[in-house]
């Protein structure tokens, strides 16, 4: 656990909980909020509700008093988190909205969403909630602003389950990409400062979804730089020339899987070998890009005439696989495009030091209205940490050497 001071050059606990809370109806659930972010910052250890109250007062009944705040207290989440956004806005200098995913391991199974979930990236399924956040980032860190629960069909479509978790009669089944279109709406309504590039990394994200993903930013005319699977299927020029391609009528060109577009070299893929800043030395990756199209229509039917830049990332040292990104870029310099792949990186060491610093992953309630309590509260703690911290000047994400 990192030792945070309680007060800075800049701000204090209560003049940032003053300002984030301001819009809580009661003067008790605003001190109740400075008193969780107190607890978060400074109790060590496991940061139980049990723990957070023995951390920061002597009194017997502040656990339950705290408890309350958090999991009873019908206190609306959402404008505590706009008015978190439009902080961040001011503090960091944003470069792009990341889109990402928080995966709350849990031992129970009644806790409001909890599933089997298998996970990708370590081969093997876990008992878990998973959270989807929306992330304000700049090129050196990233502030999560927003979140979502994902409800599997055994939670959404079930009375019982419903009723006992308290779920909001209208939040109803959504995908995980349907949830991830949901933050972009609400940042666009909330945000102060011009839309930036959604940059999105959904782990295990399907190429059905995937699709349904890039085909609702373009209808919302949102650029991007989204993480796809090797199996999405794009549409390529018909001056390529690979063996049996599924021939459209359409005026598309040959259909085909991403990952075979990469195993052919017929004029119309461009190879850049890059070194790219990492740490105090740097990386070399070799980039392979080409224009695409994506044959699917929309959600409703609707044909997207648009052209995208797919690109496929290959570390030379073999270590880590090659990644396929997609990005409505096209006009941009692919070292700007690769620099917006990297905010992902910054999204993904906030979740690991909110579950590692900030009790991201002791919240013990069950309800659905207490999982967003403890994530908005979290997420502001997070963000005042920041204060605490020194940071590199931004925008140095966008320097890039060409190897030679």
């Amino acid at each position: 656990m990192t030792a945070y001071a309680l007060t800075t050059h800049r701000t204090s606990v209560p003049v940032f909980a003053e300002r984030i809370f301001e819009c809580l109806p009661r003067a008790d659930q605003r001190r109740w909020a400075q008193t969780y972010m107190q607890g978060l910052l400074t109790t060590p250890g496991k940061k139980s509700v049990r723990n957070l109250a023995a951390a920061v007062s002597d009194s017997p009944a502040a656990s339950q008093s705290l408890h309350q705040f958090v999991n009873a207290s019908p206190w609306d989440w959402m404008p505590v988190r706009a008015e978190l956004t439009r902080w961040a806005e001011q503090q960091m200098a944003p470069r792009a909205w990341v889109i990402s995913q928080a995966v709350l391991r849990k031992r129970g199974e009644h806790s409001c969403g909890v599933h089997r979930r298998f996970l990708a990236s370590t081969g093997r399924s876990v008992t878990c909630q998973v959270g989807v956040g929306m992330f304000l980032s700049s090129y050196d860190r990233a502030q999560p602003v927003d979140w979502r629960l994902l409800l599997p069909g055994s939670w959404a479509k079930d009375p019982e389950r419903r009723e006992r978790t308290r779920i909001p009669a209208e939040v109803g089944p959504r995908t995980v990409e349907q949830h991830a279109l949901d933050l972009v709406d609400t940042l666009w309504d909330v945000s102060r400062t011009a839309p930036l590039p959604v940059v999105a990394d959904l782990d295990a994200l399907g190429a059905t979804s995937a699709t349904a993903l890039v085909h609702g930013l373009a209808l919302r005319g949102r650029d991007f730089v989204v993480a796809v699977p090797d199996t999405l299927q794009v549409a390529v020029g018909r001056h390529l020339r690979v063996q049996r391609p599924q021939q459209r009528g359409d005026g598309q060109g040959p259909v085909l899987a991403a990952r075979n577009l990469f195993e052919f070299d017929a004029g119309v893929l461009t190879r850049m070998d890059k070194v790219v800043p990492w740490g105090d030395r740097g990386r070399h990756i070799t980039v392979m890009s080409s224009f695409v199209r994506l044959p699917q229509t929309g959600p409703g039917g609707e044909r997207i005439h648009r052209t995208y830049r797919l690109f496929a990332v290959r570390p030379d040292n073999g270590r880590r696989p090659v990644q396929l990104w997609l990005t409505s870029l096209t006009h941009a310099r692919m070292e700007s495009v690769l620099a917006l792949t990297r905010t992902v990186a910054h999204a993904e060491e906030s979740v690991r030091e909110m579950s590692e610093d900030f009790g991201l992953l002791d919240f013990e309630g069950r309800s659905f209205p207490g999982w967003h309590h403890h994530m908005t509260l979290v997420s502001a703690t997070y963000g005042y940490s920041g204060l605490q911290r020194p940071h590199p000047a931004t925008g140095g994400g966008e320097r890039m050497l060409v190897a030679a």
